[in-house]
């Protein structure tokens, strides 16, 4: 029988011990559990760093198996956390063990809590203000300025820092040795490279693209390009014709290379852009107010503005930004 869990369950971590760094929010987390002192708690930073891998162990080590989805509550709070969901769902949960007169220790997990509209904080506010002692809130965030001021102040802030590659080349690999992948040697640096890049440094991301990557039988054959592809690249054979296009300033040649590119994605493409920056013949002193366009280019595009256009005035600035031939 074929195991098709996902892999960033079948290997999240159980124990405070097997999360990924973050040592310095682990070791305060840990002192908060011996003591059985546990405050409301904000988690923030990147996507895939280990913030929900950390409440669920919280949450399970607090409450116990048995009685775990008794006593917590898991919510996506971009799918869910509105108005009437605060007004009937959560506050049916928290009211529930002041009916019953049950003391034991309960959670609310709210994860990408950034996403939930300021009058919805502000509810949300009150109920955490009246909740008893044991009832605990935990929220996970990647933008804590999304957070209001008012819950801010009555939780405990953990942040969460970015893996570093190797940590997240590290865990790719025992996974990949765990599920007996035959990764083909003269490969291997490539294909985890590629991998982490892909990642943008979200191991929980990283670990999905590997689990497709096997799912499609890429790894057999190891074929990098397709790896790209699946994954919304651009696949290498295509960034090496753009590569000589820009250094022959062909605006021309590279507006019709965007057009036949399928599946565009313009946050992936940034993103390869930036990585082959090196391999463009850029003036030195440029590459600040290049950075600086790349940014407003994100955010005209996070506005709606045509990705195409916008991708067409990035290489235009580029090419305009290259050491005068001769």
């Amino acid at each position: 029988m074929i195991d098709e869990t996902p892999w960033v369950e079948k290997y999240r971590p159980k124990a405070f011990k097997d999360i990924v760094s973050q040592n310095i929010a682990i070791n305060n987390l840990t002192e908060f559990v011996l003591k059985k002192n546990i405050p409301h708690m904000i988690f923030t930073g990147p996507a895939g760093t280990g913030k929900t891998s950390t409440a669920l162990i919280i949450a399970r080590t607090m409450v116990g198996e048995e009685d775990y989805h008794r006593n917590v509550l898991e919510l996506n709070a971009s799918d869910t956390v509105r108005m009437d969901f605060v007004r009937t769902v959560i506050k049916n949960f928290i009211n529930h063990s002041m009916i019953i007169e049950d003391k034991s220790l309960k959670f609310v997990i709210l994860d990408e809590a950034d996403n939930i509209p300021g009058q919805v904080q502000q509810a949300l506010r009150r109920i955490i203000e009246k909740t008893s002692n044991s009832v605990k809130f935990i929220l996970m965030c990647n933008y804590i300025n999304k957070i209001i001021d008012p819950i801010i102040s009555r939780c405990a802030v953990f942040r969460f820092a970015n893996l570093s590659k190797d940590m997240i080349i590290n865990r790719l690999k025992f996974i990949s040795k765990q599920e007996n992948l035959k990764i083909p040697k003269e490969k291997s640096i490539k294909f985890f490279d590629n991998l982490y890049f892909i990642s943008g440094g979200d191991l929980r991301k990283a670990i999905n693209t590997l689990q497709m990557s096997v799912a499609l039988e890429l790894v057999d054959n190891l074929d990098l390009d397709e790896l790209f592809k699946i994954s919304g690249y651009i696949d290498n054979e295509t960034m090496d014709k753009l590569i000589d296009n820009l250094n022959d300033r062909q605006i021309g040649k590279l507006k019709d290379l965007l057009s036949s590119i399928e599946n565009f994605d313009s946050r992936n493409f940034i993103r390869q852009i930036v990585k082959i920056l090196p391999r463009l013949d850029i003036k030195q002193d440029k590459y600040s107010l290049i950075y600086a366009f790349i940014g407003e280019i994100d955010y005209r595009i996070s506005q709606g503005a045509d990705e195409k256009i916008q991708m067409t005035a990035l290489l235009s600035e580029l090419i305009a930004n290259m050491k005068r031939v001769g």
